[in-house]
């Protein structure tokens, strides 16, 4: 089903427009981009950055979703915080946080729906709830939405970077600098098609690093993310010469990183959804990660 609006103001992004037009998530529109399902006066925009004139023609087709299919599982997992509205987890080095084609259960979602009768269903059938995603190997905290106005807000707040998300990563080689700005654009990688590359035609992608510690031929870097590529941060460290100690996609893989890449969201920001006060949540480091940074010699407490 296609539908129809009228652009009444100039310059506007086109996901933006969108977004706000239909009470849409800004990823979901983008979504929609990818695969082909929106146009403007006819023709199919490629680009969620597309700005708008006045009298614009603007068409999305809509896929209805599906109902929820994945089932509820008994895994434990370590809930930081709940209320009514938001839950905020922990999740462990190598659970993949939805259901896919090749990961059908066993995810953060089938063990969220075994603990938690409501979740948010804008994002339909088989990620329930999921504001925002960690790669399997990377340990730490993400918020899910019991609602959708929950998750709306929380999207808006991560979209207009309100929300601040704060990752610890061990990368290889010494960085000799106290740290520095990453501002490159992402994009699906033409020669592989399940990686991200460095791309003039993908999204902006900015990454804010702070160097916390160099040990032996090693750093500990804190990231800030400023947007939410895939794989942005183990993107972007590779691009300047330091991947992520045991990432064997854009790296190489390490004994200190025997279960995947040393990569933790170790702090969350945010403002609730419902009554907007500013919560922070940290965590600290997986075993593995703690255990490398030992075994370097590392002084830091984080």
């Amino acid at each position: 089903m296609l539908q129809t609006f009228t652009v009444e103001k100039k310059g506007e992004r086109i996901d933006v427009y969108l977004a706000a037009a239909m009470n849409k998530t800004r990823s979901s529109v983008a979504k929609a981009i990818e695969e082909g399902r929106v146009f403007c006066n006819g023709a199919t925009v490629t680009k969620a950055g597309y700005k708008l004139e006045v009298g614009d023609n603007v068409e999305i087709e809509n896929v209805e979703p599906r109902p929820i299919s994945a089932v509820g599982e008994d895994i434990p997992i370590d809930i930081v915080y709940e209320d009514d509205d938001i839950v905020v987890v922990n999740k462990p080095q190598g659970m993949v946080t939805h259901p896919a084609s090749g990961s059908p259960d066993g995810t953060l979602v089938n063990a969220l729906l075994y603990k938690i009768s409501d979740l948010s269903g804008i994002n339909g059938e088989i990620r329930p709830g999921i504001v925002h995603r960690l790669d399997k190997d990377t340990s730490g905290l993400l918020v899910v939405a019991k609602n959708d106005e929950a998750h709306l807000s929380l999207s808006k707040q991560i979209s207009t970077k309100k929300a601040l998300r704060y990752y610890y990563a061990l990368v290889e080689g010494v960085i000799s600098s106290e740290g520095g700005v990453i501002d490159k654009a992402i994009a699906r990688s033409k020669k592989d098609r399940k990686k991200m590359a460095i791309s003039e035609d993908g999204r902006r992608a900015v990454t804010i690093y702070k160097v916390i510690e160099v040990l032996k031929n090693k750093t500990l870097v804190e990231c800030e993310l400023k947007t939410g590529r895939t794989h942005q941060i183990r993107v972007h460290m590779k691009s300047i010469g330091h991947p992520v100690v045991g990432d064997t996609v854009y790296g190489t893989a390490s004994p200190l990183a025997p279960e995947g890449q040393l990569l933790h969201a170790h702090k969350l920001v945010l403002f609730h959804p419902r009554t907007g006060e500013q919560m922070t949540f940290v965590a600290p480091v997986n075993a593995t990660f703690a255990k490398a940074l030992v075994t370097l010699g590392a002084h830091s407490k984080i």
